[in-house]
């Protein structure tokens, strides 16, 4: 079956997929690059927003101006949910359990689709449900050695980024037909404003060594802009909770890569909580799949992408 042949719905699907691995080695590198939090935020806000624009400019070129203006106000709240659920799953981990934040960022999809429900009636088919309790038993199993009672103050940042993520995803499918990705750029500036006066407060701005620079150009001007671009441009195709929901694959495969460089070996129930989001994933795909073949080839959803671009 050849990638022209998918529909929209399914192209979509693989289009989002693909984001959460390529940005699956943030935790590592991270750990890698070492350096204090508020330091991670400023550098990772102003290197992200650098790649973003590059991204931006390989993308489009000079229409790169056009793309900003049609996002409009929208566009602006989708930066700052963005930046805002950045800024939680860095101050998370610093004040909480890393299994915590990673639990508490598993409810992402369940918070979307009540978003979408609320704000956008939108009505989700009985598998989108099944697949988030799946998806979050699952996820629960991955972290459930490093889950804790933590701190609450951690506890709460890491909910900021999951109500914040999904918040972004459920906002850009109120402009079904605009791609929001360029506004990632924004949400950059919006973490250097957050962590200029965290750093100041710590000593200032430090240089990074040669190394820790190495890592940090690694994720933030390449992984992350091509990750995240991928995964913005998901509300275009799906909803908001299956979008949400394919994020759960950076959660699978970054323990994977924890594990393959730190030899931080994961728990049998880690990996059946990993086989149990991969399954669920790949089983609600292939669900759909038959349905649209059965409905004719085209999904409901695809009659509104048509003109998206």
């Amino acid at each position: 079956m050849s990638f022209s042949s998918l529909s929209l719905r399914q192209k979509g699907l693989l289009m989002t997929a693909a984001g959460p691995l390529i940005i699956s080695p943030d935790a590592l590198l991270i750990k890698l690059v070492g350096m204090p939090d508020s330091q991670v935020l400023f550098w990772r806000g102003a290197l992200f927003a650098l790649g973003m624009l590059i991204v931006l400019l390989l993308r489009s070129g000079r229409r790169i101006g056009t793309m900003f203006r049609r996002c409009g106000l929208t566009g602006l709240g989708v930066a700052v949910f963005f930046g805002l659920s950045n800024l939680g799953f860095v101050l998370g981990n610093q004040y909480t359990k890393g299994g915590n934040v990673l639990m508490i960022l598993a409810g992402t999809p369940l918070i979307a689709a009540l978003l979408s429900r609320f704000f956008l009636h939108e009505r989700l088919p009985w598998r989108t449900w099944l697949s988030i309790l799946l998806c979050l038993a699952g996820t629960s199993l991955i972290v459930l050695d490093d889950a804790g009672p933590g701190s609450w103050l951690g506890n709460a940042f890491a909910l900021l980024s999951a109500v914040s993520m999904a918040a972004n995803f459920t906002l850009c499918r109120t402009r079904p037909d605009i791609d929001m990705s360029p506004m990632l750029a924004v949400s950059g500036l919006f973490l250097i404003v957050v962590a200029w006066p965290m750093a100041t407060m710590m000593g200032g701005i430090l240089l990074p060594s040669v190394t820790q620079a190495g890592w940090l150009a690694l994720l933030c001007l390449v992984l992350l802009p091509l990750g995240f671009t991928l995964i913005q441009r998901g509300p275009l195709y799906l909803s908001a909770a299956d979008v949400s929901l394919l994020m759960l694959l950076e959660t699978v495969a970054g323990t994977l890569w924890v594990w393959w460089i730190l030899e931080e070996q994961p728990s049998l129930l880690a990996f059946i909580g990993g086989t149990v989001v991969l399954g669920t994933l790949l089983g609600k795909s292939l669900i759909e799949r038959r349905l649209e073949r059965q409905a004719g080839g085209s999904s409901p959803s695809d009659a509104r992408s048509a003109a998206r671009p």
